[in-house]
């Protein structure tokens, strides 16, 4: 492996943070019109999104959707009602339309915000870099 990375971690945050194929930075995580169908790999470069051997791997991204839905949606409903700013049922209500159109909205960006999370801490992995993409299949590890 090279100690000079040609795909660099500030790259992958920016195009994790923008929903872009770490690998390359092409707007191809998602299959164009259908919101929540993601692509294989991507077109651009090739690099494989879903891998069938890695079952589970992208069961972290439903994690941080859960964790950002509950810190920025239902904990602040629930403090708004706590708080009498708004009335009980309205925070049910909230709570209730939030907790499952919230995670909706998020989707897109906790898939790609949970690829950014593991190519910053394995950038070596990329292909770009001299990888064969996630551990496992990796021989420069």
């Amino acid at each position: 492996m090279s100690s000079r990375l040609k795909v660099t971690r500030a790259q992958i945050v920016v195009r994790g943070l923008t929903n872009r194929c770490p690998n390359c930075g092409a707007r191809t995580l998602f299959q164009p019109g259908a919101f929540f169908k993601v692509n294989l790999a991507c077109s651009a470069c090739g690099f494989e999104i879903e891998r069938s051997n890695d079952e589970g791997f992208f069961l972290g991204s439903m994690s941080l959707n859960y964790g950002v839905t509950l810190v920025c949606f239902l904990t602040p409903v629930m403090l708004l009602a706590y708080y009498k700013v708004i009335g009980t049922t309205t925070a049910i209500v909230l709570a209730g339309v939030g907790a499952i159109g919230f995670p909706a909205l998020f989707y897109r960006s906790s898939r790609s915000w949970w690829l950014m999370n593991y190519y910053v801490f394995f950038p070596h992995h990329l292909p770009a870099n001299g990888g064969t993409g996630r551990a496992g299949e990796d021989t420069n590890t």
